[in-house]
Parts: structure tokens; sequence; C-alpha cells
């Protein structure tokens, strides 16, 4: 791939990588292929129920005693497809390198369950990981990958307008955090997710709700929220929501690190977690986790 805009460690892969998958056609093929690929229960998993359609996939880590620092993480999918146990591998990654009890949350999907359905699941979630036994409830982190990182954004906002849970840390991977990038050109460098298919995801989400309310980018008001550590590749549809968000954070006073990848598309780290890009973004992921579970003073 000559004069490729891609990182030298994501040339191949993205070759073969299609530019969109989701969208009103593929839907229903796309959630049946995610549950065949979910098959299964791991051993080291305890899923609990939250309530009609949605759980949580609890991994506790391994001869720890005492109480632990939590990660609440929240699967992506563009609002409409994803299962949190596709996400069973990377809990397991965050459990075993941080000793930490990790939560994957298996929320309502849209378009049958709108706003705000998914994010009302997220914060089940946050309230039953605080609860549990062996859980330290002022060292929870809050995370999440594409729609998974726009609801990490979103719960953040909630849980300080409730105040009943306080989170460390909101952990935005390429977080899905705009309806207006729905309007961008076409980039023939994009893979996985394109404009087309975020008009799609995000009008399924909406449905009727108010984006001044349901869109993370669209809120006023971002002060009082949980530090914040919010990463992109340079050929994702949503780098510049991410840097713009990153941004008004710290306009607002929210501690914020930021961290780019040249020639990233998106979810290159979940194709290719081997690889040493990927590998070196999952290392500051945990390196920011670590600094916000440190006991404070």
């Amino acid at each position: 791939m000559p004069n490729s805009p891609f990182h030298t460690d994501l040339r191949r892969i993205a070759r073969v990588t299609p530019r969109t998958l989701v969208g009103p056609r593929s839907l229903r093929l796309l959630r049946l292929l995610s549950g065949l690929q979910t098959l299964g229960r791991a051993s080291d998993v305890e899923v609990l129920p939250l309530g009609p359609g949605a759980s949580v996939r609890v991994q506790r880590p391994d001869a720890v005693s005492g109480q632990t620092a939590a990660l609440l993480w929240i699967h992506g999918g563009g609002y409409v497809i994803g299962t949190a146990a596709q996400d069973d591998a990377l809990c397991r990654r965050f459990r075993r390198e941080l000793g930490i009890t990790v939560g994957s949350v298996d929320y309502r999907l849209a378009p049958e369950h709108p706003y705000p359905a998914a994010l009302e699941d997220c914060y089940a979630a946050l309230l039953r990981l605080a609860e549990l036994p062996g859980v330290d409830s002022t060292r929870i982190a809050i995370g999440g990958a594409s729609a998974g990182g726009g609801l990490a954004a979103a719960l953040a906002l909630l849980a300080r307008d409730r105040g009943e849970v306080t989170p460390v840390l909101q952990l935005l991977s390429y977080p899905m955090l705009d309806d207006r990038s729905a309007a961008l050109p076409a980039n023939r460098d994009y893979r996985l997710w394109t404009a087309a298919s975020n008009g799609f995801g995000w009008g399924a989400y909406l449905g009727g709700a108010d984006p001044a309310v349901a869109v993370p980018a669209r809120r006023e008001d971002l002060s009082g929220v949980a530090p914040a550590w919010l990463g992109v590749g340079s050929l994702d549809l949503f780098y510049d929501e991410t840097l713009e968000y990153a941004k008004r954070l710290l306009e607002a006073g929210v501690p914020c690190e930021l961290e780019t990848v040249t020639g990233a598309f998106h979810g290159f780290d979940l194709l290719t977690p081997k690889a040493v890009v990927s590998q070196s973004y999952f290392a500051s992921q945990c390196v920011s986790l670590r600094r916000a579970f440190a006991p404070r003073d």
C-alpha cells in the first residue's frame, strides 16, 4: 500500500477491513453474527441481572483479599448492535493487568429501546457494581469504546447530576459523542464506521429525544464530571469530536488526558490487539486507570 495513510502496524489489516458495517439493511444479520460470536459461558464470569433485557458480566481478580478498585466497561456497536460478552477478553486484560474487578454492561439496544434505556441500564450497573462485596465504591472508573465511550461520557454526566456514586475516571476510547458528525463528508480512509453509519446509529438511539439532553457533546455544562482519558486515531470519524470534547472538558476544569494515534482507524485496537500500536494504546489506558485508582492522602 504505497503512500498509505495508515499506521505501519495497521496497513495489512486496513486492506481487508470494510469501510462500514452497520446500517438498516445489515442490522439484523450483524446482530445474529454478534450473538453467534459470544455463545457459551466463560468460567470466570458471573452474570448479574439488572432488569428486563439488561445485565452486568462481572469478572473478579485472582487471589486478592479485601476490597479492590473496579471498572465498569460499556461495549460498542453504534447503540444498535453488540453484547457485553464480545469484550470478555478485553475486560480480562484489564482485570489481570490492574488486579481489579471488572463489570461489563449488557444494555438494551436501539431502535427497540431508544434513549434513555441504555443509559439507565449503565447507571443501574454502576450502582450494582458499587454495592458488590469486595469492591471499593470510592474507586470505580467507567469506560467504553465507540458507542460505549459515548455512553460512558453520558454516564459521567448522569452520575454527577444524581450524586450517588462518584467515578474516579471516565475512560473514553474513540467515543461516539456527537450526532452532528453524521453530516461530515465521506473519507475513503475510514474503516468500520462512517458518517452514514453514524446517522443511522444516532437516529435509532435518540428516537424522539432532545439531542441537547441526550448527546454528550451537546451538553453545555461539563463541569464537575469525572477526570477523563480520551483516545482516538487520526483516521477515525470521531477524531475531531473527541479532540473538541477533551478541549471542552479542560475548559470546564476537568482533568483530562488525550491520546491520539496517527494513522489509526476506528476499532483498530480490538481488531489487532497484539500489534505494538494497540498494546501501547492499552498501556496508556492502564496508566491512567492506575493513577485514578491510587489511594488518596
